[in-house]
């Protein structure tokens, strides 16, 4: 606590927008707001025992050890929101010729204490020590590391066929519903859970990459595919017993997506997988994930039109009228129609967007990919079926939607919604052009949520309950609750349910709730309350209509649980 109490007063000094305003308010936010480890749920880790020292001459003194430190705390921490390069994204650039002129003290108050636009305090939180902080401040003062290239050669020494398709059952052995099974992510064991929706036990553990972002079932539902921020792609076969890992490959060293062919006749043929570095997307075998093309993203920006070298993939979604995968690139803000109909004849058309495309999902019809560009402010819409973009709609600050939401209102017809990390606006946009046209790709209604701070909005054609959560809200009381709205009367306002509480789990760590989840049917909500590592985590299951608690499942396994997928839910886009 010495070194916090001594920096006190530079933080004040190098920070003069620092006011005791609501931490989104106060300024534009470069970062989600969160604050320590809350961050990790965006950062990720990259390896970095190949990167070698790069120098800068004016950069101070700095041993082997503390760079090698520090570049692995980087790439575990920071990447995520700077990028690898350092170059910013979500996060602002920390290149030499923006950290020198700051110097060591500022650097090490920054890091120590964060600003209240969101860069995270891992000094006063106990993430990082003293020592890390002033080696941290030193390392960002050097040229960046850049981390090796990562081709098919590479590709093919970590594939991995476990259980050859011959080998696999011929029919499902378990006596669970597949179609309600969920794959939960446990973040920071690197494993998933996949739970029996109807028991609500878990089937199978089973061990991937770090930190699993997503977890995409096959279109016929046979197969899991779940990748890891280190950018493991795990395949688990739910014909099996105990559903198990068949096939695993690395597609480079940070990634964030997965997805496989759904169009009529190609149903499990091909997957895809997009990385943050390299900057590129590999097409897979969907039965054996050996890999079989790797397209680079590198290219120029749409606005500047200036050569980005780390433009990363992020969500992926498979178009439904197109043999075609539809890529989000994020620095360029380009959006890549693969066609896959002859992955010798890669067909690419690309679709300029805005900065800094994030995720996003399908409207009802399944027709328009609704996709975040967070950083730029806008939701850009794909028309999958003339495959052009629609529209850009702008939106409030940082909008993260997941896979937003779908609900068919009285006054406007059919909207899809999206909440946003940097404020409390939950902005409705119009997605009907033939009967509601005067409300189509426009906002007809904002709606006061809890606060910032929200990653998730979930909703289901048989619910008339439309449900947001804000887990990095700095608020305790708002990060562990989860607000939800009427949709037949959004005026009335929302709704708190306080799920941590009612999880058991709240007085022994963080507890934030994260990511609504429906099962099958349509009439049970999930939440996970998400601990620190050493604490006990839950999962918290509500009745849809009575929104009362029904079940809360806890498990010493269930480590740090954020993400969860149903499969019926996730493989046929309905949310």
């Amino acid at each position: 606590m010495k070194y916090q109490q001594k920096l006190f007063a530079s933080i004040l000094a190098v920070t003069a927008t620092i006011a005791s305003g609501y931490l989104m308010a106060a300024e534009k936010s470069d970062h989600p707001g969160t604050s320590g480890s809350e961050v990790r749920y965006m950062g990720a880790p990259t390896m970095a025992s190949d990167v070698d020292m790069t120098l800068h001459p004016n950069g101070p003194k700095i041993t082997p050890e503390e760079w090698a430190s520090s570049t692995k705390t980087y790439f575990e921490r920071c990447a995520g929101c700077h990028g690898v390069l350092r170059k910013g994204a979500t996060g602002k650039p920390l290149t030499p010729d923006v950290t020198q002129p700051k110097g060591t003290d500022y650097l090490k108050a920054m890091i120590a204490f964060g600003t209240p636009g969101g860069m995270p305090n891992w000094g006063s939180s106990g993430d990082m020590t003293d020592a890390q902080i002033d080696a941290m401040a030193r390392y960002l003062q050097h040229t960046p590391s850049q981390p090796p290239e990562f081709g098919m050669k590479e590709m093919k020494a970590s594939w991995k066929l476990v259980v050859a398709p011959k080998d696999r059952p011929k029919k499902q052995q378990g006596d669970f519903d597949i179609a309600n099974v969920f794959s939960v992510t446990l973040r920071d064991s690197g494993q998933v859970a996949l739970i029996d929706g109807d028991s609500k036990k878990i089937i199978s553990i089973v061990d991937t990459g770090y930190a699993v972002h997503i977890s995409r079932p096959s279109s016929t539902g046979r197969y899991m595919f779940v990748i890891g921020r280190d950018a493991k792609i795990n395949m688990i076969d739910m014909y099996m017993k105990v559903p198990k890992t068949v096939a695993e490959i690395k597609i480079g060293s940070e990634a964030r997506s997965v997805e496989t062919s759904k169009y009529h006749g190609f149903e499990d043929k091909y997957a895809i997988a997009g990385s943050y570095w390299p900057p590129q997307f590999t097409i897979m075998d969907g039965e054996t994930l050996e890999p079989l093309k790797i397209v680079s993203t590198r290219g120029y920006t749409v606005d500047t039109q200036e050569y980005h070298p780390e433009p990363r993939v992020a969500a992926i979604v498979a178009s439904h009228e197109y043999p075609e995968f539809i890529v989000n690139v994020k620095e360029t803000g380009k959006i890549l129609l693969v066609n896959y109909k002859n992955i010798n004849a890669l067909q690419v058309t690309e679709l300029e967007a805005a900065r800094f495309l994030h995720d996003g999902g399908w409207d009802a019809s399944k027709r328009y990919f609704m996709t975040a560009a967070n950083k730029s402010n806008k939701v850009a819409v794909v028309d999958s079926k003339d495959r052009e973009i629609e529209a850009l709609v702008d939106v409030t600050e940082i909008p993260h939607p997941g896979r937003g939401a779908n609900l068919n209102t009285k006054e406007y017809g059919p909207v899809w919604v999206t909440s946003a990390l940097g404020s409390d606006e939950i902005t409705l946009i119009g997605t009907d052009p033939e009967n509601h046209k005067q409300h189509a790709w426009k906002v007809p209604k904002v709606l006061k949520g809890q606060g910032g701070g929200s990653l998730f909005v979930k909703t289901h054609p048989k619910s008339k309950n439309l449900w947001v959560d804000a887990p990095l809200n700095p608020d305790t009381k708002i990060s562990q609750s989860i607000a939800v709205f009427n949709a037949d009367d959004l005026d009335a306002g929302y709704e708190v349910l306080p799920i941590a509480e009612w999880s058991g789990v709240a007085d022994q760590g963080p507890a934030r709730v994260v990511q609504p989840e429906y099962n099958k049917a349509g009439d049970e909500v999930w939440f996970s309350v998400w601990n620190g590592a050493d604490a006990e985590s839950a999962i918290v299951v509500v009745d849809d209509k009575t929104r009362k608690l029904k079940a809360v499942i806890k498990d010493k396994r269930l480590i740090t649980p954020t993400g969860k997928f149903n499969v019926t839910n996730t493989k046929d886009d309905i949310y």
